[in-house]
C-alpha cells in the first residue's frame, strides 16, 4: 500500500500546472500578449502522459477493491449518486445561475465565475470527447479483467467503449479549478479552505465513478488533470487578456428593469481588472 501511495502522490507532482504552484497576485495578471498555449502547457501535457502511463498498472487493482466490500456500504452509494448529480447536470445549472444573477445584479464577480466555470468545462469536454470517441476503450463494468482494451474510433457509436478520460471527472476539475482561481484574484486569503474543499468534492466525483465501475483510474486521474488545465488556463487568460471577444459579449452587457415589467440588455463599460 506504502509503494501505491508514493506512485500515486509522484503522479500527481509530476502534472500540477506551473501556473497552480505560484500562489496568483491580482497584479500578476496584468494585461498580456501571451499567447494562449505556451512551452510550459507543452511539458504539462508530457506530464499528464507520463502520468496516466504511470498509474496505468494500477487500474485493474483499484477497480477489483471498489467492486468489492465497498459496495455493500450504504453510505458509499448515496455520496455516490449526489456528487454525480453534482456534476452532471449540477455544475452547468449552477454555472448559468451564477452569471445569469451576476448580470442581473451587475456583480461582476459573480458574472465572472459562472462563465468562465462553464467555458472551461465547455472547452475540456470537447477534448475528452474527442479523445474518448478515438481512443475507443472498455469501461470496466464490460469487462473488469480487461483493463487496457482499446480499440480506435470504437467510441463512436458505442457508450460502453467511451471510458478514457472521465467526462464527469473533468467537469468536478475544470470547475473546482475555476473557483479557486476566480476566488484567488480577489479573496487571496481564502484560498487555503476553498481550494480544499473544492479538489476534495472533485476528487470524490472521480471516486465516485469507479465506484460505480463506469471508468478506470487512469481515465479519473487524466480526466481531472485535463479539468483542471482548462480551468486555470481559461481564468488566467481571460483576466490577462481582457479585451477578448468572449468577455466582451456576455460580460459587456448587463440586464436592468425597463419599464412596469421588462428587462432590456444595456452596454456596460467594463472595469480594469
Amino acid at each position: 500500500m506504502s509503494r501505491l501511495i508514493v506512485r500515486v502522490a509522484l503522479c500527481l507532482a509530476v502534472v500540477t500546472p506551473p501556473c497552480m504552484r505560484a500562489q496568483v497576485s491580482e497584479d500578476s495578471l496584468a494585461a498580456s500578449q501571451e499567447p494562449l498555449f505556451t512551452a510550459e502547457d507543452a511539458l504539462f501535457a508530457g506530464g499528464v502522459i507520463f502520468a496516466t502511463i504511470a498509474i496505468a498498472p494500477l487500474d485493474k487493482r483499484f477497480a477489483e477493491y471498489l467492486q468489492g466490500a465497498p459496495q455493500t456500504n450504504r453510505f458509499f452509494r448515496r455520496v455516490s449518486r449526489v456528487v454525480e448529480t453534482i456534476a452532471q447536470p449540477g455544475a452547468y445549472l449552477i454555472g448559468t445561475a451564477l452569471y445569469g444573477i451576476g448580470r442581473l445584479a451587475d456583480n461582476e464577480r459573480m458574472a465572472d465565475l459562472g462563465l468562465h466555470g462553464t467555458e472551461a468545462i465547455i472547452a475540456g469536454l470537447l477534448v475528452t470527447n474527442l479523445i474518448k470517441i478515438s481512443a475507443g476503450r472498455q469501461r470496466p463494468y464490460v469487462d473488469i479483467d480487461k483493463p487496457h482494451d482499446f480499440g480506435f474510433m470504437r467510441g463512436w457509436n458505442r457508450e460502453q467503449y467511451r471510458s478514457f478520460p472521465s467526462g464527469h471527472s473533468l467537469i468536478g476539475f475544470a470547475a473546482a479549478a475555476a473557483v479557486v482561481e476566480e476566488t484567488r484574484r480577489w479573496w487571496p486569503q481564502s484560498v487555503w479552505y476553498i481550494a480544499p474543499a473544492m479538489y476534495g468534492g472533485a476528487g470524490l466525483i472521480a471516486l465516485s465513478r469507479m465506484y460505480d465501475n463506469k471508468h478506470w483510474a487512469s481515465d479519473v486521474l487524466i480526466g481531472g488533470l485535463i479539468g483542471t488545465f482548462a480551468g486555470v488556463k481559461v481564468v488566467k487568460y481571460h483576466h490577462t487578456h481582457p479585451d477578448n471577444r468572449i468577455d466582451r459579449w456576455l460580460l459587456g452587457v448587463v440586464v436592468v428593469p425597463e419599464g412596469e415589467s421588462g428587462w432590456a440588455a444595456r452596454p456596460l463599460v467594463m472595469r480594469k481588472k
